[in-house]
């Protein structure tokens, strides 16, 4: 029985996670176009994997966070300065694309959708205060409830006050971090089948028949997302390394980007982007801070939602936006993006906030929520794709680019 399930599989598993992925991928859309009811029984596949990913990433990153501040030593050096600066101009850069796109490519909504529930922040000020007090939350409830910005916040202080603790101690947090790195690569190894079940169940249940009615607006907010990650971030990049970034960025994509559009979560793609940054050599220190807090804080995707569903509104209603307004909800979408939660449909409730820069009520702000919420099986899975992989991207050209200019030092 075993050789002959090695004669079937064992070719499968012999191939790289990545294409055993895109295998999964195509076998999902075949089984949902060939029989949606049979695809969606395999939902859940999907659910088991989303929910194991999410499982560990809370623990996973306490404990990296706290090991890799533990053991590190006085005069080594880290790059989450320059990881925190390009995840601000990121952000920052993709609402200025999306404002751009907006204008160059008007769209309007009909707005006869129905009200959804939800209760969007008054303003900046409050989503501000929420990060705050998310930070000093109690740790246990943290955990179990994945709020990142505590776990981080109780790991960093956990960290620095065990760098005086006995090397047993320490050598005990590194066996623990250790052991957690190897659940989260079992779990990573049962992404392909994962992947099948949420692409089955997705378009089966969902279909593309509802987004043909706002084809132009999903239009508009991928190609914003696309030249972001195929342009701009590569500049960015670029900018930083002076070298070729488009081995790195395809890297990205390939290794975040597709489970996280899946998983439609960047607190459950976490996990996959540690593994990621492990496999190109990146300094640990780094990323076991820089990843966590990017799922939070690193919101391009968001920034582009929000600014292009916005103005969307403003055009339907006739309200007449000049460009200056629109320079200022670029900085409000960015920093509106940094307080999405690292969940599905995270930027969505966030619209109300920004559209009130133009004296949109709620009750109308809501119904464009709901056609956000009609479309989101492609905008959510797209933008988390674009926040996701930009993460391990950020973390990349800050190492590289801190590589590059020590090897310049010493060459001289």
């Amino acid at each position: 029985m075993t050789s002959t399930l090695n004669t079937l599989f064992g070719p499968l598993l012999r191939l790289g996670l990545i294409t055993q992925i895109a295998i999964g991928i195509a076998c999902g859309i075949l089984l949902a176009v060939v029989s949606p009811d049979l695809a969606a029984s395999f939902s859940l596949l999907g659910e088991l994997f989303v929910s194991a990913l999410k499982a560990v990433a809370p623990i996973l990153v306490f404990v990296l966070v706290a090991a890799a501040i533990a053991g590190h030593r006085q005069g080594q050096p880290t790059h989450i300065r320059g990881v925190l600066i390009l995840y601000v101009i990121g952000t920052l850069v993709a609402a200025l694309v999306a404002v751009v796109a907006s204008f160059t490519f008007p769209t309007t909504l009909t707005l006869d959708m129905p009200e959804v529930s939800g209760n969007p922040p008054g303003g900046i000020i409050e989503i501000l205060r929420n990060l705050l007090l998310n930070a000093v939350a109690n740790p246990v409830t943290a955990l179990m409830e994945a709020n990142f910005i505590a776990i981080l916040a109780w790991a960093i202080g956990l960290g620095l006050m065990l760098r005086h603790a006995g090397e047993a101690t320490r050598g005990t947090l590194n066996d623990l971090s250790e052991a957690i790195s190897g659940i989260v690569r079992v779990v990573i190894r049962f992404a392909p089948l994962g992947i099948f079940g949420l692409v089955a169940n997705t378009l089966a249940e969902a279909g593309l028949g509802a987004l043909l009615e706002y084809g132009r607006l999903l239009g508009v907010i991928v190609g914003c997302m696309l030249f972001v990650a195929l342009v701009t971030n590569p500049l960015i990049v670029f900018s930083q390394t002076r070298r070729n970034p488009y081995p790195l960025v395809f890297a990205c994509l390939r290794g975040s980007a597709i489970t996280a559009f899946f998983t439609r979560s960047s607190a459950a793609n976490i996990p996959v982007n540690m593994a990621l940054c492990e496999r190109l050599d990146l300094d640990p220190d780094t990323y076991a801070i820089s990843i966590p807090l990017g799922a939070t804080i690193n919101m391009a995707g968001a920034a582009i939602t929000i600014s292009v569903i916005t103005l969307a509104a403003a055009n339907t209603l006739g309200i007449p936006v000049d460009f200056p307004t629109a320079l200022l909800l670029c900085v409000v979408s960015a920093l509106a993006a940094c307080g999405v939660s690292g969940v599905a449909g995270g930027s969505l409730l966030l619209i109300p906030m920004a559209a009130s820069l133009f004296g949109i009520s709620t009750d109308v702000a809501m119904q464009v929520v709901a056609i956000g919420f009609v479309i989101s099986v492609v905008q959510d899975s797209t933008e988390t794709a674009l926040n996701s992989s930009t993460d391990v991207l950020f973390t990349a050209a800050a190492c590289r680019a801190a590589e590059g200019r020590q090897a310049r030092a010493e060459a001289q």
